[in-house]
């Protein structure tokens, strides 16, 4: 496990170095905070820096570090280096820097600050992509926790009228009567099955793929484009919130507006993802002993079952694992922290969206019955998407590879926005272009190649990535060259 205990070190190193340094570069101050300037105890309220990390952790951990690390296993240790480098300078960056801009702009929402630094047209564009995103998000995490749950008891659609339920009391209720008390508890539950399944790697010590052994695919498996040793795009699509999520920034802000002090900005919002950096490094360690490497015996039908549409099983695979390792009680609280966190992802985002709305449309959020108005078609449009999703043999997959596109697709903007933040405040740029250029490069990439868009020969989708590389780069250094003219 070489290999494995130098990614947990780099993430940790990651976290005290570089993070250290992002923080010095947006140097935080003791200005007054929106939870404190626009108070109105609903959204704006402050809350103790502890749960606030503990509910941004839950907030953007979702499925994804633990459903996209076992789905990216398959790509092999080539996994790991994604995870650190993503997570240490793109992802933990792209949190932290979206949330401090939020603080320093009123608590201002995603798009609002793409409006302020990429112009109106950019906002506009984003803000139907980000509702957009932020339904599918609530979809896909109604889906998989309502599939763990009917295997406990109970069927399918009766779960996901219970969480739909959950999902407009928690919309519509001022944020610390149940987000703020209940997601600690759940936080503590996902971080406890991470730390569990760590001491279990360190006592049956398995011999796992290192990096020195190769970079290649382990087995062959198919990733969600349909396409075998494509590493790149799809590795960077698979696992994203492991790694960099644009979904991070449309959560960052809803925190920004509870926080009480800048200073508190690097360990709530850079530490939160280097923490879920670590969860989705132990769930692709786990994918790749039990599942790809060699299966381990009992485990070979759900790996030989990957070709087949394997992210679909990933709750029974969590299932698994957690009981076989964890015993009765950790496997109950291990599962109570998987279905508790897409759970909560999704009802933050359906909050998300609303305050998204809300803003877009200048409709004051203190009376109830505007909240309402918001949220009603939200969760129609919602619905609709998951009763396709069911009515579809492949409507998962479908709605998982759009939802993982868009999500990245997001991150593009943000990172562009804080670039130019970055440029327009004397700023060393450096530390969000080239994560903005790589994703650009990724996501066109991945739009030209996946059967579910365009399906163009992988060849001919590497150009047209090239391209887009090249294009964004020179048109950053024209407007560079404008701005510094002007």
């Amino acid at each position: 496990m070489i290999t494995f205990v130098i990614c947990l070190v780099a993430l940790v190193l990651g976290y005290a170095i570089y993070g250290r340094f992002v923080e010095r570069i947006i140097a935080p101050d003791d200005r007054p905070t929106p939870a404190i300037t626009k108070a109105d105890g609903v959204d704006y309220v402050v809350m103790p820096y502890w749960k606030v990390f503990m509910i941004q952790f839950l907030n953007i951990a979702g499925t994804g570090p633990i459903f996209g690390a076992i789905m990216g296993a398959k790509f092999g240790p080539v996994a790991y280096l994604w995870i650190i480098f993503g997570c240490i300078f793109a992802g933990a960056v792209h949190d932290y820097l979206s949330g401090m801009l939020s603080l320093r702009n009123g608590g201002s929402d995603l798009p609002s600050l793409v409006r302020q630094y990429l112009g109106g047209t950019a906002a506009k564009v984003l803000l139907v992509f980000a509702v957009f995103l932020l339904i599918m998000v609530g979809t896909v995490f109604v889906y998989s926790p309502a599939e763990i749950l009917g295997h406990m008891g109970g069927s399918k659609v009766m779960w996901m009228g219970v969480i739909f339920a959950y999902y407009i009391v928690a919309t519509m209720l001022p944020i610390d009567k149940i987000i703020g008390k209940i997601y600690p508890v759940f936080s503590f539950s996902l971080l406890f099955m991470a730390v569990a399944l760590v001491v279990m790697l360190f006592v049956k010590m398995p011999a796992l793929p290192e990096l020195w052994d190769g970079l290649g695919n382990m087995g062959q498996q198919t990733d969600p484009a349909g396409f075998t040793d494509s590493i790149f795009p799809c590795l960077f699509i698979t696992i994203a919130c492991g790694a960099i999520s644009g979904f991070h920034a449309t959560q960052s802000p809803l925190m920004a507006r509870c926080l009480k002090s800048e200073r508190k900005g690097r360990p709530i919002f850079y530490g939160a993802m280097i923490t879920e950096g670590m969860v989705a490094l132990v769930w692709a360690t786990v994918a790749m002993w039990f599942f790809y490497d060699a299966p381990q015996p009992g485990y070979e039908q759900i790996a030989g079952g990957a070709a087949n549409g394997f992210h679909t099983s990933a709750p029974m695979v969590v299932n698994l694992v957690c009981n076989d390792w964890l015993g009765v009680l950790g496997g109950i609280l291990a599962m109570l922290g998987v279905v508790a966190a897409p759970i909560t992802s999704g009802d933050t985002a359906f909050r998300s969206a609303r305050l998204i709305v809300a803003q877009a449309l200048k409709i004051n959020q203190l009376p109830k019955a505007n909240r309402l108005y918001i949220c009603i078609p939200l969760f129609v449009a919602s619905f609709a998407l998951l009763i396709w999703q069911i009515s579809n043999p492949d409507g998962f997959n479908t709605i998982w590879q759009y939802f993982g596109w868009a999500n990245q697709t997001l991150s593009v903007f943000t990172l562009w926005s804080i670039t130019v933040y970055l440029v327009r405040e004397k700023k060393p740029y450096i530390i969000t272009l080239i994560p903005a250029l790589f994703m650009t490069c990724v996501c066109t990439t991945f739009l030209a190649v996946s059967k579910t868009a365009f399906g163009l020969p992988l060849g001919v989708s590497y150009a047209v990535g090239a391209a887009a590389l090249v294009i964004a780069a020179a048109w950053f250094g024209m407007w560079l060259k404008k701005y510094k003219k002007a």
